[in-house]
């Protein structure tokens, strides 16, 4: 996998199987009743992901919740080994053995999780909508479900930018402290530069690998910033067929046309190891590539210059799952977890932005010891989530398909294929 030094971990083409086998299946817990496990109390297991930084803080998480309430203990794990966290999830929701919450649950995840009946509407405790939206803010709309509940509580991003190696450029003859990177004319003027130069042979390398989720670092953080935040889907229909989306994919066209991007899979990180000069990362980049690269980042370039653009979230949240009993303890360890001193530890221990309002003023002095964050705490006010719709993997899977086939490889003229996919991606969300 690509991303594999980021902290997310993303569906894999088994978990895929996995989920669609598991519908059918009944969700863990169901012989309980859902109204005194709502207000039951005692103890709860929890799981979290195991990127060291954040076993560090869920272990931190634990430890200081056992102390304060002796009752009410929380066993605490790291998402037990599978190919990805979301396999294992659906699986334990199969048998009826999903822990109370799982602090890494990815919103694509989370229509197929929901349909299985593994998952426990917030909405049943009487705050948690309050809750939710005094954190969050406007943003929380997006992880509604089409029942216009919360099954999943927004807790973490990493909003994507465009990293830049500073030494590339300088070597390229371009200004590594101006650089033209604000406009999508810009970015390919540069890159073509960097490549003609002879500093680099490819400008920027996204994966070209044809897993669903590759678009979510390619396309969308530039469909977001076109459009000003607008969603794959919306409303229930397809949105990227359009003049922003079909100019976004003639963008990336021209990149591998014009051998500016490559179309080989790297096995490796091709910007840490200075194989390309730009990347698509969030956040985590800033600790990986530590000492590897003089860095650079600007927002994602927009077809005109503008000072706000939006860009994908790349989220994880907290979902709690059916099997759980005492789910009033659980839902009071959530909000402990997600509170101001909690959200404060997990920015400090991991670099990922808590989706909390007002994160540059609640944080100050952090941003001020590690200005280098700072400009992620600002984009995280604009970020766009995945859609919450019904066969959210196959949608995605759908759209890399014909992405790959006009895009990557140009087996398929754009217009043709983003049609095609734009009318079996309604199909798909049309289905219950």
């Amino acid at each position: 996998m690509v991303r594999a030094i980021t902290p997310a971990r993303i569906l894999s083409a088994a978990a895929v199987a996995v989920l669609g086998a598991s519908l059918a299946a009944c969700g863990g817990g169901g012989a309980s009743s859902a109204q005194s496990a709502a207000a039951a109390k005692g103890p709860i297991k929890i799981w979290y992901s195991n990127n060291a930084a954040e076993v560090k803080w869920g272990k931190e998480m634990v430890s200081a919740w056992n102390a304060a309430h002796p009752d009410q203990q929380v066993e605490g794990q790291e998402i037990p080994a599978g190919k990805s966290s979301e396999e294992v999830i659906g699986a334990a929701i199969s048998a009826g053995s999903a822990p109370c919450l799982v602090f890494n649950t990815a919103p694509a995840a989370v229509p197929q999780f929901q349909k299985q009946g593994g998952l426990v509407p917030l909405d049943s405790f009487p705050d948690a909508a309050q809750y939710i939206k005094d954190r969050t803010g406007a943003l929380a709309d997006q992880y509604k479900s089409a029942d216009g509940k919360f099954y999943q509580l927004p807790w973490k991003s990493n909003p994507v930018v465009l990293f830049y190696n500073k030494d590339l450029f300088k070597k390229a003859g371009l200004d590594p402290e101006h650089p033209q990177l604000a406009t999508q004319q810009q970015f390919l003027d540069t890159a073509r530069a960097l490549v003609k130069s002879g500093a680099v042979k490819t400008a920027v390398w996204p994966s070209p690998a044809s897993d669903f989720y590759q678009s979510w670092f390619d396309f969308y953080p530039f469909y977001a910033a076109a459009t000003g935040g607008t969603q794959l889907v919306k409303d229930g229909k397809a949105t990227f067929d359009d003049d922003q989306g079909k100019q976004v994919a003639t963008l990336f066209q021209t990149l591998y046309k014009e051998n500016l991007a490559s179309k080989e899979t790297y096995q490796g990180d091709s910007f840490g190891e200075g194989k390309s000069a730009m990347a698509l990362a969030g956040p985590w980049a800033i600790e990986a590539y530590k000492g590897k690269v003089n860095w650079g980042a600007v927002p994602i370039p927009a077809p005109q210059q503008q000072d706000k653009v939006s860009t994908f979230s790349d989220a994880k949240n907290v979902a709690m799952y059916s099997a759980c009993k005492n789910r009033g303890t659980a839902w009071d360890v959530l909000k402990f977890a997600t509170s101001k001193d909690e959200d404060g530890k997990l920015l400090q221990e991991t670099g990922q932005m808590p989706m909390r309002q007002g994160l540059t003023t609640a944080y100050a002095d952090y941003f001020a010891k590690n200005p280098s964050y700072s400009q992620f705490a600002d984009q995280a006010s604009r970020t766009v989530e995945v859609p919450n719709v019904s066969n959210s993997v196959q949608v995605w899977q759908t759209f890399r398909d014909a992405w790959s086939k006009s895009v990557i490889f140009g087996n398929q003229s754009i217009d043709d294929a983003f049609h095609g996919a734009s009318d079996k991606i309604n199909q798909l969300v049309s289905q219950k």
